[in-house]
């Protein structure tokens, strides 16, 4: 029998019982590199994306000195995460808005009227859609309860003032309704106002898709800035368009330079680019953010891209960021600090970490974690990653890797995961006994039962550029790679829908817990 034969009947053997094959350790940790890929750059100038990762549908509020912003969460919890700003580079996380499921939540609008905070954002499970409200009368909260302000049919509120000092939400295609003076409930029905810009047939979109407007007032001018095209498909869908009115109420005119800003070409290094929101730097000089696939990762999640603006003499703007592949001048403000978070965390407590969300939690999915002795035990919940509500985390980088250790106790399976959704993610599970792959969203070659004495050990996942490598180890200095390797340059949004983003996970699954310590993350060169 031939030597390649022989090495390859090995390998189907180990995969079907379950046991890894022995490989060399990768290189050592290197400490303090994180998930934190820098836009500032340290010379006055920045290079996008500003906020790395899945950070999509970014909405901005200016309050004096200081820059507020929240994303699109979908099904994690807890969800609409507030970031800090003092120079719309360098962020720094202030925790989340809401923390009770109410749906996939997408395209908020972050607001300061008078001196309370709003978000307003639409949620949707499985086919019942709303849009809700969550406030605060300070940016740190605590935030109120989600309030379901109704509007099933519509997506994507902006918040707007009117020159008669009423409240109004602008709505996904044209549509715009009067608020209660409180801002939580509507006062009226919605009605049709704009019927946005038109592109030529022969470019190449996902779908025409008028949404995400944001409102702004500039020298008499209300402008009104919208995505169309479709948020994916096609690297040359997605684009800002905008138009003007002297009231809020319309007509709205049309910039004759739309669109604003569009990928023209699938060579350029950002895909998909628009929704976004315009807002002024503390010097004068104004900025839109919006989002945008990198080239080639679409499992990356949609990243928040800032670009400089100019206003022209006759009062329209024209983006000035060409195709963001270069460094651009960087706005004036100081810095709040480090930007990004860590992702690594020892679990020493007493709360989740701020890296970490639920996927699709229940009503009582916080009283699944327990801090109380070293490390973070998990309860386990359902049969597989899919019905077990991983823990997510948003990576950012290219390439990185993240080991765990697992106590996990009998009766319970747990693992590492790139967790794209309930039907798609790859890693591995154990029940301290055996190892199973998930691969395609399966578990291969079956399902892994619960053991009856558990065990301990350390899984190591490695995503180098879509290539996903895994290995175990019994004391987490010895480690053993799995026999089959990945490529994830499809899981993402075109293949599998629902605009999310390929994150490290662990998961907890069967009747007992699992007890994670020292996770662990590192990029990769």
């Amino acid at each position: 029998m031939r030597l390649n034969t022989i090495l390859a009947a090995i390998a189907t053997a180990c995969l079907l019982l379950a046991i890894p094959v022995l490989a060399a350790p990768p290189t050592p940790w290197k400490r303090g590199i994180e998930n934190q890929r820098q836009a500032d750059l340290g010379n006055g100038t920045f290079l996008n994306p500003v906020l790395a990762g899945d950070r999509p549908d970014p909405s901005v509020l200016k309050d004096g000195q200081d820059y507020y912003l929240t994303l699109s969460s979908f099904d994690a919890y807890p969800g609409l995460p507030i970031w800090h700003s003092r120079d719309l580079v360098n962020w720094q996380p202030l925790g989340h808005a809401i923390t009770r499921n109410v749906g996939a939540i997408w395209a908020p609008d972050i607001v300061k009227h008078g001196s309370r905070y709003y978000i307003y954002f639409p949620a949707r499970t499985g086919e019942t859609r709303s849009n809700f409200v969550v406030w605060a009368d300070n940016i740190r909260g605590p935030w109120s309860e989600p309030i379901d302000i109704g509007l099933g049919g519509y997506i994507d509120p902006g918040h707007a003032v009117g020159e008669d000092g009423k409240r109004y939400l602008f709505l996904s295609g044209g549509a715009y309704v009067q608020l209660a003076d409180d801002g939580l409930s509507v006062a009226g029905t919605p009605k049709h106002v704009y019927d946005g810009w038109k592109y030529p047939e022969s470019w190449d979109v996902e779908a025409y898709a008028q949404e995400g407007p944001k409102i702004n007032f500039r020298n008499g001018w209300y402008y009104m800035t919208t995505a169309v095209g479709g948020t994916a498909g096609p690297p040359t869908g997605h684009m800002v368009i905008t138009a003007r009115s002297r009231s809020i109420h319309g007509p709205w005119v049309n910039a004759p330079n739309n669109p604003i800003t569009r990928t023209r070409s699938a060579a350029e290094p950002w895909w998909s680019r628009g929704h976004a929101t315009v807002v002024e730097g503390t010097d004068g000089r104004w900025w839109m953010m919006y989002h945008g696939y990198e080239n080639g990762y679409w499992t990356l999640g949609r990243q928040a891209l800032l670009e400089p603006i100019e206003w022209t003499d006759d009062g329209w703007f024209v983006a000035k960021g060409g195709d963001l592949g270069q460094p651009l001048a960087k706005p004036s403000g100081a810095s709040v600090g480090a930007h990004g978070m860590a992702l690594s965390d020892d679990f020493a407590g007493p709360t989740l970490g701020a890296q970490w969300s639920f996927f699709n939690p229940g009503p009582d999915e916080y009283r699944r974690l327990d801090f109380s002795g070293d490390g973070l035990a998990l309860q386990g919940k359902g049969q597989t990653p899919r019905d077990a509500s991983p823990l997510t985390a948003i990576a950012g980088d290219q390439a990185y890797q993240f080991e765990v250790q697992m106590q996990i106790a009998p009766g319970a399976v747990g693992g590492a995961l790139l967790f794209y959704s309930d039907r798609l993610y790859v890693g591995l599970g154990s029940n301290g006994e055996k190892t199973v792959m998930h691969r395609y969203g399966e578990e291969r070659p079956t399902r892994l039962a619960p053991s009856a004495s558990g065990g301990t050990l350390w899984l190591r996942v490695t995503n180098n550029r879509h290539i996903v490598t895994l290995h175990t180890s019994s004391d987490g200095q010895t480690w053993q790679k799995y026999p089959v390797q990945m490529e994830v340059s499809g899981y993402h949004h075109n293949v599998a829908g629902k605009f999310l983003a390929l994150k490290p996970a662990l998961y907890a699954a069967g009747t007992g817990t699992v007890r994670f310590r020292n996770f662990r993350y590192r990029a990769l060169d």
